[in-house]
């Protein structure tokens, strides 16, 4: 890894999150404002017979209960997904209808049924539970495997079989030829459990519309305001144009923000209907049963190695549980991102990947840290070690004899991505060093001495980075404001990830001009960009490069202006440090002042530009964990992460994201 920007301890951030002047979501209060409260589906399948809100209309303060019907009778529409996907023999993906509120069937618990509005959260919230739902039950199906059954409870007329999508990747031919002449074939299989994002700060909303303007405005925790306003809209049935979204503060994200939510759209209706703001906080618990989740796939991969224990070729095949409607990125990441690095950073010769996105009764699942990729890393790398233990091979030792070798780069995998550089081998070797690999016998007859049990694992991973994005670019804006700070406009959102701070440091070592003087803006609600929401590992790589050629840009049009105030031919102006000067002489004058002289002919807009390609972070971890054989009671002892995440700007966020990211993953 190496550095780049200009060096900077700390985070420009920080200061005013520690100070209590951060402003989240809830945080945001109106005059006027009511309150509102879902009531939501306790059962996971169910047809409505009707819905009785007279005795919680009757109670004090309430104002207001929306159904499914009003829905429906506003003309909203259903929730969009993503691009729309292909699988075999070119099928289009099938998604069901979903609107903010159901007005037919629920069909998984935690499903919105109805708005509550009163004056206060706690009379809404009382009056929810006197709203009276009489339902019909249906049967239910829980997992993706009952789901795809014969005679299995069907979900969505529109979905037959309960099957969104049959989806296929890479070269079954050649991995059906590399299997056929394989010396010996390792199968493993394993279930990827659903796990819940639960972001420190729960989700929450309020609405507002502007009549005289048809206008929405939307305050949400979010990780991108620009797709945000494209799917609200969406489900509005009204142009983006019409429909701000503000977040200041998001207390995480981790892809659990990354898309719109049904929520949404009926609290706008409220807000329409009501000619007032309304605002919701979700519960802890209320939303463990209504954010997206994610995972819940059962997976089956095969590996083929030849006489020499190389591998040959790899297949899996996965069955993702998409829960009771598909989410916006629902079936790209289980299906696009499964194959992307499904032979990791080993020399595969041959890869081919089924996944199977079905339908079941229960919470939609989405992205979640990596989006897909940790499933296939997961998948391949158990396959690896089960390789390895058949063979009587090194855990270590079988991963190096695979790896794709230095002298291979540029790499193209057999799913499409080129790996640009990398040193694998240089990673496994540094964190078997860390990890005193050869000492491990060792450090096991201690635990036992203690009566303890000691186990070890070692995995290794490479992340697409930036790969995909629904932008057709990333747009940055500069702008150089009267008080000498320079204002850099997103809309991408940062929630955690230290932008303020990182993408600063990118235009500041372009532009001579010091960190403090930079001040982010992501997701303006009046500022329509065009970028990619925070997510899949992107934003610093796509919108720091954005930032990067923005300021070279802008150094390159202060020439002329420097020629000028220097009374000098263009030619002979240079540019360092923040000032240009006539070359060989000490007359300079710096782009700061430049920009004070002539307001507004150093801003740029910067767009339009091609997408920046993918790279290709990796690493290798390896856990030690204690267990207690009495209790049961699992410690992890030690732990060692070597990870190759190509330039650096700040080593201290690098830093900090890594022991993040692993001690959630423990947690999960």
């Amino acid at each position: 890894m190496t550095s780049f920007g200009v060096a900077y301890k700390g985070r420009l951030e920080d200061e005013r999150m520690l100070t209590g002047r951060g402003r989240y979501v809830s945080d945001w209060s109106f005059p006027g404002q009511a309150h509102g409260h879902f009531l939501r589906s306790d059962r996971p399948s169910a047809r409505i017979l009707s819905i009785d809100a007279s005795a919680a209309l009757a109670m004090p303060g309430v104002i207001k209960v929306l159904t499914g019907r009003d829905v429906l009778a506003a003309g909203h529409k259903p929730m969009p997904a993503a691009a729309p996907m292909k699988g075999r023999g070119g099928a289009d993906q099938r998604v069901p209808p979903r609107y903010s509120l159901t007005p037919d069937c629920v069909r998984y618990v935690g499903e919105p049924v109805a708005l509550v509005i009163a004056g206060t959260a706690a009379q809404a919230q009382d009056a929810a539970e006197a709203v009276v739902v009489e339902y019909e039950e249906l049967p239910a199906v829980l997992t993706a495997q009952a789901a795809l059954a014969a005679g299995a409870p069907q979900l969505h007329q529109s979905v037959p079989g309960n099957l969104v999508l049959d989806f296929a990747g890479g070269d079954e031919e050649k991995t059906k030829a590399a299997f056929a002449r394989a010396a010996k074939v390792v199968t493993h299989a394993a279930y990827h459990s659903r796990v819940v994002g639960n972001p420190m700060e729960p989700r929450a909303a309020t609405a507002s519309y502007d009549a005289g303007a048809d206008r929405y405005t939307l305050h949400a925790t979010t990780q991108g305001a620009g797709p945000m306003r494209l799917q609200v809209g969406a489900m509005l049935g009204v142009p983006p144009e019409k429909v701000r979204i503000v977040a200041e503060e998001v207390g995480g994200g981790f892809g659990v923000r990354f898309n719109a939510y049904p929520e949404y759209g009926a609290l706008c209706l409220a807000a329409k209907t009501l000619g007032r703001p309304v605002k919701w906080v979700g519960s802890r618990s209320e939303v463990f049963v209504s954010d997206e989740q994610a995972r819940d796939i059962v997976h089956k991969g095969e590996i083929a190695l030849d006489a020499n224990g190389r591998i040959l070729a790899m297949r899996f095949e996965y069955f993702s549980n998409a829960g009771a409607y598909l989410a916006f990125t629902g079936s790209f990441i289980n299906t696009v991102n499964l194959v992307n690095v499904a032979s990791g950073v080993y020399d595969v010769p041959a890869v081919y990947v089924q996944a199977k996105i079905v339908l079941t009764n229960t919470v939609p699942t989405a992205a979640y840290r990596g989006a897909g990729r940790p499933v296939a890393s997961y998948a391949m790398e158990r396959l690896v070690e089960e390789a390895a233990r058949e063979l009587g091979v090194d855990a270590a030792e079988f991963r190096r004899r695979n790896l794709v070798p230095k002298a291979k780069f540029p790499y193209r995998i057999v799913t499409g991505f080129e790996y640009d550089c990398g040193d694998f081998e240089g990673v496994l070797d540094k964190a078997l060093q860390l990890a005193d690999w050869p000492g491990f016998p060792e450090r096991r007859k201690t635990s036992e001495r203690k009566g303890r049990l000691r186990g070890r694992g070692i995995a290794t991973y490479i992340e697409a980075s930036a790969a995909g994005g629904f932008a057709p670019f990333d747009q940055a804006h500069i702008t150089w404001e009267k008080d000498g700070t320079i204002t850099l406009r997103t809309a991408s959102h940062n929630h955690g990830q230290g932008h303020e701070t990182t993408l600063a440091q990118v235009a500041s070592a372009v532009l001579g001009v010091p960190v403090e003087k930079f001040r982010l803006r992501t997701s303006e609600p009046d500022f329509f960009m065009t970028a990619n929401p925070t997510g899949g590992s992107r934003t610093l790589l796509g919108m720091g490069s954005a930032f990067h050629w923005a300021a070279l840009e802008i150094v390159k049009n202060g020439i002329k202006l420097a020629a000028d105030a220097l009374e000098s031919a263009q030619a002979d102006i240079e540019f360092d440090s923040g000032a240009y000067r006539i070359k060989g002489t000490d007359r300079s004058i710096g782009i700061a002042e430049l920009a004070r002289q002539h307001p507004g002919k150093l801003d740029l807009d910067y767009r339009d530009r091609p997408k920046v390609p993918s790279t290709f972070p990796n690493g290798c971890h390896i856990s030690e964990v204690e267990i207690d054989p009495e209790t049961g009671e699992a410690e992890v002892v030690a732990y060692v992460a070597c990870d190759d995440a190509g330039n650096i700007v700040n080593h201290q966020i690098v830093e900090g994201q890594m022991q993040g990211g692993i001690t959630q993953g423990a947690g999960h």
